[in-house]
């Protein structure tokens, strides 16, 4: 147990996190609707029916979506563009271990770079695509999930509008819920790569040496 937490407890401490914040965000997203549907003269839902509405599918994809957009690109643009005295950005002049050929005789080298040819150039690019993948089902996800509130929510009203998943990909609400997470997470990328040029943080990876010049660039 102790070799297990010292070699994957950064990764498993990020997702007892995850999940306690998740399952913070679902239960109080029960209480709301509960409480939205009191005010329209409507019986509560079940903590099992709302897992399933559209509601919580809506509020749940529409930040997960922002997420895996904020880590692909990054990911990508940091292959090509630099970032002068950043710990997140390449060296402007030195070549980088990133950079290198992988070669089939390393030892420990992973099945894909073994095997070469097209499998091994889905894995040069796996992780980018994996992000991708992820905000391309996100965002599916939370176009069906806001479709279903929004119709839900029209019902409610007393309106007979209702949207079709097309349909509702064209309303400046849907845009309105990603653009307002799209822009915070570009931020918070934007803000570690300016931040660490100037500050550090002792023993982390995402810091340069405390007593390195704001100057150099790279961890």
């Amino acid at each position: 147990m102790k070799k297990l937490l010292r070699e994957n407890g950064l990764s498993l401490l990020l997702l007892f996190i995850t999940l306690l914040t998740l399952t913070g965000q679902i239960v109080v997203g029960w209480h709301e609707l509960n409480g939205d549907l009191a005010d329209y003269g409507r019986a509560p839902i079940s903590f099992g029916a709302y897992l399933t509405s559209g509601h919580c599918i809506e509020a749940v994809f529409e930040n997960w979506e922002s997420e895996f957009l904020q880590m692909g690109l990054y990911v990508l643009l940091t292959v090509w563009l630099r970032q002068k005295g950043s710990s997140e950005s390449k060296s402007l002049d030195e070549p980088e271990e990133v950079d290198r050929e992988p070669s089939p005789t390393r030892a420990g080298a992973p099945w894909p770079v073994r095997q070469g040819g097209l499998v091994l150039k889905l894995y040069e690019n796996s992780l980018s695509i994996a992000f991708f993948l992820l905000f391309g089902l996100s965002f599916f996800l939370h176009a069906y999930g806001g479709v279903r509130e929004y119709n839900t929510e029209s019902a409610l009203k007393g309106k007979s509008e209702v949207l079709s998943l097309w349909e509702f990909l064209g309303t400046s609400e849907f845009w309105f819920q990603s653009l307002q997470n799209w822009q915070s997470e570009f931020l918070s990328v934007l803000s570690i790569v300016v931040l660490s040029i100037f500050l550090r943080q002792k023993g982390s990876p995402e810091s340069k040496p405390v007593d390195a010049p704001n100057s150099e660039t790279g961890e």
